[in-house]
C-alpha cells in the first residue's frame, strides 16, 4: 500500500512546498522542522493501524477504560538525512525502541554507484512492527538494502516506510522487494535523473538539513 499524504490538501502539502522552495531552504531549522512535522503526521496515521488493548486507568475520580498500544514499534533511520523524520516519529512514539543504520551511495569513476553499509545499532526486531524513515525515496536501492540488512537481525511483523518525497521508480523497486510494506509519502514525483536524483524533488535533504558534506 502507498499513501500520498499530499493527495488531499492539508498542512502536509504546505510543508512539502516549503521543503522544495529554494527561497525557504536557506533556513535549515525550518527545513528540519518541516521534515519532522511530516513524520509526525505519518506517525499519527500509522498509530491507527497498530494493535491496541483495553486498559483500566485510575483517575482522581474513578476508573476509566482506555485503549493502549499492545507493543511499541521499532523506529529505524538511515544516517544522516533521516534524523529529522526519525525525531518526528519519536515525538509521537515516544517509548519506541530505535535503530540507526549508516548507508550511503559510494560513487564510482564511471558515474555509477554502489550502496555501502558500514554500521547498524538495532534492538530486537523479531515479530515487531518496524517503521523506517528516509526523506527521499529515489531509486530505492539504499532503502531496500538497508531493510534486507535489518532482516539479518530478525523478521519483523510489518514494515512501514516514511519519506518526505518519493519517486514512482523507487516506489516500484521497493514494492517488488517488500510487497507487504506500507509506504507513507509527503508527496510523489515521477521523474528520476540518470544519476538517481528526484525531479523536481528538493535537492540533497542531508545537506539542506545539516550543511554540505565533504565528498570522500
Amino acid at each position: 500500500m502507498v499513501i500520498n499524504l499530499s493527495e488531499q490538501h492539508s498542512l502536509v502539502s504546505n510543508w512539502v512546498g516549503q521543503l522544495r522552495d529554494t527561497s525557504v531552504q536557506a533556513d535549515r531549522m525550518r527545513f528540519r522542522r518541516n521534515l519532522e512535522r511530516i513524520a509526525e503526521v505519518a506517525a499519527y496515521e500509522i498509530s491507527k493501524t497498530l494493535d491496541w488493548t483495553e486498559k483500566e486507568i485510575t483517575t482522581p475520580l474513578g476508573i476509566a477504560a482506555c485503549k493502549s498500544m499492545k507493543e511499541q514499534p521499532v523506529l529505524a533511520t538511515i544516517l544522516r538525512a533521516g534524523l529529522p523524520m526519525h525525531n518526528g516519529l519519536l515525538n509521537y512514539f515516544d517509548q519506541a525502541d530505535n535503530a540507526f543504520i549508516s548507508a550511503y551511495r559510494k560513487h564510482n569513476p564511471d558515474g555509477t554507484f554502489d550502496i555501502a553499509l558500514e554500521y547498524m545499532a538495532s534492538p530486537e526486531i523479531e515479530g515487531r512492527v518496524l517503521i523506517v524513515s528516509d526523506p527521499m525515496l529515489a531509486t530505492g536501492a539504499s532503502l531496500v538494502k538497508t531493510i534486507q540488512f535489518m532482516r539479518n537481525e530478525g523478521q519483523f511483523s510489518h514494515l512501514h516506510i516514511v519519506c518526505a518525497i518519493a519517486c514512482t521508480v523507487g516506489i516500484e523497486y521497493v514494492k517488488r522487494a517488500e510487497p507487504q510494506a506500507t509506504i507513507w509519502c509527503g508527496d510523489i514525483d515521477d521523474e528520476l535523473t540518470a544519476k538517481g536524483y528526484i525531479v523536481p524533488g528538493l535537492g540533497d535533504a542531508g545537506d539542506l538539513a545539516y550543511g554540505v558534506k565533504l565528498q570522500g
